[in-house]
């Protein structure tokens, strides 16, 4: 599975747990995988959960700041922008921008 880890690194993003996050990035797990079960990017859930030392550092490391989810469409874009996440949208930006 070109993958690896990527169910552990979901949830690090998730649950703001940027040592483990790097530990996987390092390791070789494919930042912009979406596993069929989540349709995610690690990227998109670490905004969904205010985690923005995570969406810096997957963004620094080459998370594509234009994945979108597989069920449901969502960008870090619109995902910032619901959660109105002034922080992540000024990241974003910067990203989006290059």
């Amino acid at each position: 599975m070109s993958g690896g880890n990527w169910k552990d690194m979901l949830l690090a993003s998730q649950t703001g747990d940027l040592e483990l996050v790097k530990y996987y990035v390092k390791t070789g797990v494919d930042i912009n995988y979406q596993h069929p079960e989540a349709m995610t990017t690690p990227l998109i859930e670490s905004f969904r959960f205010g985690n923005i030392d995570i969406a810096k550092f997957l963004l620094k490391n080459g998370a594509d700041v234009h994945a979108k989810e597989g069920f449901s469409g969502d960008t870090a874009l619109s995902v910032a922008t619901e959660k109105q996440n002034q922080e992540a949208l000024k990241l974003l930006n910067l990203y989006l921008k290059s």
